[in-house]
């Protein structure tokens, strides 16, 4: 289970929103260990795609190095579909390289209602986990 602020859901959303038609993504960091997303990095889509998203290499770079110096990890990895559901595709599954990360994904297909919902993937297997919102 996901156990996220309201804050943080509310940032994704707005990060996916202000980013259609293009997929948005980042990352909410945690302390190493404590599966607790604490921390919003919005990162740039270096594909700029409505369909597809790829986090710019020097920007993960700095994003991972920023992570190590802070004892953190990547809890939330999270992208945004514009006209589909919030169901990973296949290209996401085979570019989810966290396994003890949540792939989140934001669906703004519907202008007036954001779809969000949280993933485990690992090894290829996609298991939908619920989401508890803390406000």
């Amino acid at each position: 289970m996901l156990r996220i602020g309201q804050e943080l859901v509310d940032a994704m959303i707005a990060h996916a929103r202000a980013d259609h038609p293009d997929e948005a993504c980042g990352v909410i960091a945690g302390a190493e260990g404590a599966d607790d997303p604490q921390r919003f990095i919005p990162m740039v889509n270096a594909e700029r795609s409505p369909t597809f998203y790829r986090f710019d290499s020097v920007e993960q770079l700095k994003v991972w190095r920023e992570m190590d110096r802070r004892d953190e990890e990547p809890v939330v990895v999270y992208h945004s579909h514009t006209a589909t559901e919030a169901y990973p595709s296949r290209t996401d599954i085979s570019y989810a390289g966290e396994p003890n990360a949540h792939y989140v994904l934001v669906s703004t297909r519907d202008p007036e209602v954001a779809e969000v919902r949280s993933y485990r993937i690992v090894d290829g297997v996609v298991t939908e986990e619920p989401i508890e919102i803390r406000s």
